[in-house]
Formats: C-alpha cells, structure tokens, sequence
C-alpha cells in the first residue's frame, strides 16, 4: 500500500477511536453531596443529571474516631496543658535562656570581628587568581560586606531576645 494513502487513513482511524471514547462517558447523577453512574440508584433517590462536562471525584480520608488519643506518659508543665509553672522553674528556665542566648551572641560577636579584619574597611587582601581576575575579588568582597551585615543583624536579633528576658545585653565588642 502506498505510504501516502497510508497516513490520511490513520489519521481517520485515530479520530474515530477518540470520538468513541468521548461518547463512552457514562451519565453521572448527583445526590445532593454524592455522584453515582447507577441509573436505578438515581431514579429510586431523586437524583439529578449532571450534563455540561465531565466530572471527577475524589475521595476525602475520614478521620479515624475509634481509636481515642493516647496520652502522654508524663504530663508536660506550661501553658499547653493550661497549668502555670512556678517561679523557681520558671526562673531556671529564663537564666538558662539568658546563658544561651549569651553565648550565642558571644559566637556572632567573635565571628564579626573576624570578618571586619578580613573585610578591612572595604579593602581586603586579594587572594590567589583574584590578581588576575578582579571581578572575582569584587564579588568577594560585596560577600564579604553582605555577611557582616548578616551578622550585625544577627547580634541585633540576639539582642532583643536578650532584653526581652529583662537581662542587660552584654557590651559590643568592637
């Protein structure tokens, strides 16, 4: 057979198959929040022909309400269980924030000295191809200058935090 004449019947052949799978679409009734295909259960309910497209449902999942929560082996102190805590834990808990907080901002303050020596003042040390290749020295330092604004942040937040407990925080250093 001719490859020419071959292709507009395949073509024809295609079409067909997709329009019998158009017409295939069973009818889908609604029942007030349910769809069904079954005409007898339809008829029986009242149901609704659905016309205008197709429709797809998806099934929801459904809580499982027979199995009850299990509780905790010991109960948790604080607001989640609406009991208050008293002061003697709750002032361990604030110092022991305090401490970690302090520390934390300790670590930030020594990591910003650190980058303010290697940025220094805007100029730093160019370092191995950055001799040969200047963008990649500029971009080197606009990175340099964007962590230790990063930092400076950091040290703020962690300063906030600090007072926010009702604990002075500790001086810059600089």
């Amino acid at each position: 057979m001719n490859p020419v004449l071959l292709i507009p019947l395949l073509i024809s052949l295609a079409a067909g198959v997709f329009s019998a799978n158009s017409l295939a679409q069973e009818r889908i009734y609604r029942c007030g929040n349910e769809y069904t295909n079954t005409v007898p259960d339809a008829k029986s309910r009242g149901c609704k022909l659905v016309e205008g497209g197709n429709v797809t449902v998806v099934q929801g999942t459904r809580p499982n309400a027979s199995q009850p929560k299990q509780a905790t082996a010991a109960p948790q102190s604080g607001s989640a269980t609406g009991q208050r805590i008293d002061a003697a834990d709750q002032k361990s808990r604030d110092s022991d924030a305090r401490r970690i907080l302090e520390e934390e901002l300790k670590k930030t303050q020594a990591r910003h000295d650190e980058l303010l020596r290697e940025y220094n003042n805007g100029e730093p040390e160019k370092q191995g191809s950055e001799a040969r290749n200047h963008q990649k020295y500029l971009d080197r330092v606009a990175e340099l200058k964007a962590s230790l604004a990063r930092n400076e942040s950091d040290m703020a937040g962690i300063r906030r935090e600090i007072g926010r407990l009702g604990a002075t925080p500790a001086p810059a250093a600089k």
